[in-house]
């Protein structure tokens, strides 16, 4: 974040890109605060939000079990005309996981095949995980 701010301070451009890594870094840090308030400057400063950066955002929930922030922002996806893939799927459903929330687990599982995503071992045993707390 420091560096973000170090760059604006330099007037060297952010992007869609640099906002990325930085949000992927706050998700590896567990500090989904910060990763979501990257999101939400992001769209002030009208910079494109791609499938990455909502991926990515949805990884920073992971570690709290913010299943519903996590379900926003995959409405946010479409609601923005992303393609919701299967990583950001993974990652909801582990935040399903996380946060015990094994019916929108088999929601997202549900999902994926409604809008054709392709699904995996990684999808399944999570939600398989989900079910079990």
């Amino acid at each position: 974040l420091q560096l973000l701010r170090s760059m604006a301070e330099a007037r060297v451009e952010r992007n869609t890109i640099t906002h990325n890594a930085a949000i992927s870094s706050c998700a590896k840090g567990g500090a989904w605060r910060s990763g979501l308030g990257l999101v939400r400057m992001m769209q002030e400063e009208r910079l494109e939000r791609d499938a990455i950066t909502y991926s990515a955002a949805i990884s920073t929930c992971e570690q709290s079990g913010l299943w519903e922030v996590a379900f926003c922002l995959l409405c946010e996806m479409v609601e923005g005309r992303l393609e919701r893939n299967a990583r950001a799927y993974n990652s909801a459903i582990s935040t399903c996981e996380t946060g015990g929330a094994w019916e929108q687990a088999l929601h997202a599982l549900r999902e994926m095949a409604t809008i054709r995503v392709e699904t995996n071992t990684i999808n399944f045993n999570a939600a398989v995980s989900a079910c079990e707390k």
